[in-house]
This record gives structure tokens, sequence and C-alpha cells, in this order.
């Protein structure tokens, strides 16, 4: 059974910083990209960024140069350093397991609430 866990987000100032960790369990990191997705209330849920499982990365271009997607294998954890935030980035953000950039393989964590103020 694969798990994934968003134990990160909050609330940030818009300009800030934040970093969201996503724990995995299983062999979920072996061979497989990772992405990262956001639901905005009352707003489909969209892909933000794609890392593959050789280090490739692919953002949203409302992120590009602000978001950075990573993955430390031994720990089977990926990460989104989110920089320059804005109020728009506000939603809900969820890590999953991915086919390739956008298309997510049907394991999602709980998602974790990310609220920035401006």
């Amino acid at each position: 059974q694969v798990q994934l866990v968003e134990p990160g987000g909050g609330l940030a100032q818009a300009g800030g910083p934040l970093r969201l960790p996503c724990a995995a369990s299983g062999s979920i990191f072996s061979g497989n990209a990772m992405g990262w997705y956001r639901q905005a209330p009352g707003k489909q849920r969209k892909w933000v960024a794609t890392i593959t499982s050789g280090g490739r990365t692919y953002y949203r271009n409302s992120v590009k140069d602000r978001f950075t997607i990573s993955r430390e294998n031994a720990k089977n954890t990926v990460y989104l350093e989110m920089n320059n935030l804005k109020p728009e980035d506000t939603a809900v953000y969820h890590c999953a397991r991915e086919f390739g950039p956008g298309r997510p393989a049907g394991s999602w964590g709980q998602g974790t609430q990310v609220t920035v103020s401006s």
C-alpha cells in the first residue's frame, strides 16, 4: 500500500518562503516521477511541478523561477520549496506519484493547506 504524507504547510506572508515535504512509504520513489498539485477553493486541482526519477524538473509557468521541486531518495521524500509567495498560491497542496508531468498515477497524499496573506 503506497502512502504519501505531507506534514508541512501553514500560513505565510506574501513574498515569503515556505517548504513542503512529502514522505512516501513503500517503493514509490524508485523509478517513478513525483509531482505536486494544488487545489484552490472552488477550483479544480492543478499540476504544479514534477521531478523525474533522474532528477529532471518541470514547472507550471505561474510558479517557474519561484518554486523548486527536489527529491531525497534515501528518505523517500520529495520537497517543494516555495519562494516569493503570492496570495494566489493559496491552496491545498498534494503530492503524488506520476506517470509523467501532470499525469498522476492515482496515489495521493491527504494534502496540506497553504495560505498566503497579503
